[in-house]
């Protein structure tokens, strides 16, 4: 009987482990080729796939969810090429989803993704779907019991378009809105292929019919379908017979995989797949003349060659702004035309009707009793009046231009600059003088008033309240943060104008205070901290001063807004000067780059060992190691880090970090202390010694992973081998070995192998001896051989997970604070 309950209970415990495991581990395993009915999931349950959960039988495809650009919270459903990271087609764009929503293929074949319960993208089929199935040319297809495809993401685009992908009559090619709003589409349209934008009434801006790069194959005929065929755009009739080509690169290799990508500056650019970043794109570009797109410039300015933007001489009255919040709104006051001048152009004049052909004095008249129209443009020579209801930016000519332009303005708001006006400024000079006398006596009543109580507040004694100001001075003098408003820090970066970078949740940007000092602001976006817990990690970064810790001058808590100002480091970071040459073609020395190294060890030790509250960086990197004028290095983004107290000797913690840095705890779920900073600092060593990259692709094998190219060479005994080439050094300088020892030893994979910072800097320094580190390999070259291919990339991790996997760090940037 007591055999009979033992086994009748381990029978149900191997049931709760089956059942558990269905719920969590089954549901990050990736799917080939296609997946059945009754699957779903959330972004949550393939985060160790990057979210990723149906791969096409090449793998060079992959179907699942990618984190949005602007906010790392938000995911989109997408078809992803693998080898290059590029999104190929997106479901659910414009209405992203949070990592628990689910996308759902249910058992009566219904295919849906939602977002807190409500649906936001479907897919409507007339009959059964008995699979979803991603395909080798990356086209998603939902089949039915026939297996015959019954819908297709190649007929339903969304800004991309792929090799072997026919885009034909009736389908839109759409860009991502511009930061103005405005949206650009291509279709096919009277037998042309045809580029607009999508104003209330679209205008047209390019054709293929009249791109004089076209190679015509057959001149005659209409354009019903196109497709990207090796290195040409080629365009087809209904009886696909080729009538058009538009060759946009010299590769002629029939097995490349091009993509034409509409942007949302309105322009179409090609890439080639296989080539990931700028060597993969074309120079060719649609339209070729940035300025003949409809917003190369805000709208009312001219553009002219280079992409130069400026007010036109006639329009700079009203500032290029038309005075008219609602053409149709009367309440706004009457309109006039005013003479935009001549010498302009205006990029849908080539390829709209006319609204009527009439002379100049009919065309203002009907421009005028339309309240829709905002500007209208008069051919002289074919007596053409063209009217719009929207503007974009337009072209400046210097050969003079056959059109006459007018924008319409509010009569009181063109400032008297139209020739022939009415005198209407006259009219309202009264009512202008009243104002005036109005506001100074308002503004003398106030300088009174406010001296009055000074003097009185002078004279009294201050209150505890009243100190407030003392005590905050008090306070910044002891070395503490200033808190800015953002007023204040939009005035000091000219509202984040020059850009220095992109960190882990937000831009870096140049700043100068009204005393000279130099910043850079750092702009946090989607950090999901509220006031009090951001202020309190402020006040303890605040506390922390160090030669090789780059200073906190200040912060902003203001509403919505995060912002961290930094002391200005004019060298840039450590990557910018080790991985390539600069731009004068200056070459970090050896005495340089010791130092380097030495200052950064100095300053990992001062967080781990000398704070108050034991401080793990978490991501050190050569992005975030900052170099001043005479080349010191400074750790950056150190207050943004993980917080230990001395009693603790480990921490348990969401995966945080860059992938090619990260200590094997990380990556295995082990608990991390400093010594996961350790291995970080030597994976940065190894760089600085080398001069490249820990992963290069471009390498032979056998250097392709340098840590494990270095323990091969020092087991060899051939550590000179592993140099940067173009160093010139002293082969007496025994601090060359001893910095690669030292890195040996802080990427052992046993942490208690690591030694602590503070041993690093004794031995760099030539304090204490360096014996020979043991052989090691590091763990995810040995367990995850496709690991480190995104180095270059930059992914980081998103979160934690129970399995061990390279795509466990998903494409998330954590470099914000915690």
């Amino acid at each position: 009987m007591e055999t009979w309950n033992l086994i009748h209970l381990v029978a149900i415990c191997s049931l709760s482990i089956i059942l558990f495991c269905s719920e969590t581990c089954t549901a990050s395993v990736r799917s080939f080729g296609k997946i059945l009915p009754g699957f779903q999931g959330s972004q949550m349950n393939w985060v160790d796939n990057d979210g990723l959960f149906l791969l096409s039988n090449n793998s060079d495809f992959a179907f699942g969810f990618q984190t949005t650009e602007n906010d790392v919270t938000l995911f989109l459903l997408v078809v992803m090429h693998m080898g290059s990271t590029t999104t190929i087609w997106t479901a659910n764009r414009g209405s992203p989803v949070s990592n628990s929503d689910k996308f759902i293929f249910n058992e009566d074949g219904k295919v849906l993704l939602q977002r807190g319960g409500s649906v936001v993208w479907s897919i409507e089929t007339n009959g059964s779907v008995s699979a979803i199935g991603l395909q080798d040319s990356g086209n998603l297809v939902l089949l039915g019991d026939d297996n015959r495809v019954v819908w297709e993401s190649f007929s339903h685009p969304t800004d991309t378009l792929i090799s072997n992908q026919n885009f034909t009559q009736g389908m839109r090619l759409v860009s991502n809105p511009s930061s103005n709003n405005l949206s650009y589409f291509l279709e096919i349209k009277s037998g042309d292929v045809i580029l607009s934008a999508a104003f209330p009434t679209p205008q047209p801006y390019w054709s293929m019919g009249k791109e004089e790069r076209k190679t015509i194959n057959k001149d005659s005929g209409e354009v019903t379908m196109a497709s990207l065929r090796a290195n040409s755009w080629r365009f087809y009739d209904q009886n696909s017979v080729l009538l058009w080509q538009f060759i946009f690169t010299n590769n002629i290799d029939e097995n490349a995989t091009w993509i034409a990508v509409l942007a949302n500056d309105g322009s179409i650019s090609f890439y080639e797949l296989q080539s990931v970043g700028s060597n993969g794109a074309s120079p060719t570009k649609i339209p070729k003349n940035q300025c003949s797109t409809p917003e190369p410039c805000d709208p009312y300015y001219a553009c002219s060659g280079g992409n130069k933007c400026q007010c036109p001489t006639a329009l700079s009255s009203i500032n290029c702004k038309t005075g008219i919040v609602s053409p149709c709104d009367r309440s706004k006051g009457s309109t006039e035309l005013l003479n935009a001048g001549d010498g302009l152009n205006y990029f849908a004049l080539g390829f709209v009707s006319p609204s009527s052909k009439t002379d100049l004095d009919s065309c203002k008249a009907s421009c005028l009793g339309n309240c829709s129209c905002l500007a209208l443009f008069f051919q002289n020579s074919s007596r053409n009046c063209f009217m719009f209801d929207k503007i974009g930016s337009f072209q400046s000519s210097d050969q003079g231009s056959d059109f006459v332009s007018y924008i319409k303005v509010l009569s009181d708001g063109g400032g008297g600059a139209n020739a022939g006006g009415d005198g209407s400024s006259q009219k309202h000079f009264p009512i202008v003088v009243i104002i005036v006398i109005s506001t100074v006596i308002v503004i003398a009543g106030l300088l009174y008033w406010g001296i009055r109580y000074y003097r009185k507040k002078r004279k009294a004694p201050d209150s505890p309240h009243e100190t407030s100001e003392e005590d905050n001075f008090l306070q910044s003098l002891s070395g503490m943060p200033i808190r800015f408003s953002y007023q204040d820090l939009q005035n000091a970066t000219n509202n984040f104008s020059v850009k220095l970078g992109q960190g882990g949740f937000g831009s870096v940007y140049q700043g100068v205070l009204p005393d000279g000092t130099r910043l850079a602001v750092k702009k946090l976006e989607g950090i999901g901290q509220g006031k009090k817990e951001f202020r309190a990690e402020v006040s303890i970064i605040g506390s922390i001063h160090h030669h090789h810790l780059v200073k906190l001058k200040g912060f902003c808590a203001e509403g919505t807004h995060r912002l961290l100002a930094y002391e200005y480091m004019a060298k840039n970071s450590l990557d910018k000067w080790i991985f390539k040459r600069n731009q004068e073609g200056f070459l970090l020395d050896w005495e340089t780059r010791f130092n380097i190294a030495l200052g950064t060890a100095k300053g990992l030790a001062y967080l781990h060992e000398d704070c108050d509250a034991k401080i793990i960086h978490c991501d050190i990197k050569p992005e975030n190691v900052l170099l001043d004028d005479n080349f010191l290095a400074k750790v950056s983004d150190f207050g943004l880090a993980k917080l230990m107290t001395r009693e603790q000797s480990h921490v348990f913690t969401t995966l945080r970090g860059t992938r090619g840095y990260l200590a094997p705890e990380w990556i295995t779920n082990y608990a991390i202390s400093e010594k996961s900073d350790v291995y970080s600092y030597g994976m940065v060593l190894l760089e600085i010694i080398g001069g490249r990259k820990n992963f290069d692709p471009n390498e032979t094998s056998e250097k392709t992973h340098f840590p494990s190219y270095a323990f091969k060479k020092m087991e060899e005994g051939k550590l000179n081998d592993t140099l940067d080439s173009r160093l010139k050094m002293d082969e007496y300088d025994e601090r060359v070995f001893t910095a690669l020892k030292v890195a040996l030893w802080c990427i052992q994979e046993d942490m208690h192998l690591r030694p602590p910072m503070t041993k690093v800097v004794q031995m760099l320094e030539g304090i204490s001896p360096v014996p020979q580190p043991p052989t090691s390999s590091p763990l995810a070259s040995r367990l995850y051989p496709g690991f480190f291919k995104s180095i270059s990339e930059e992914g980081t991790s998103s979160g934690p997970s129970d399995c061990n996997s390279d795509a466990y760090l998903s494409a998330v940037r954590l470099s914000g604070p915690r």
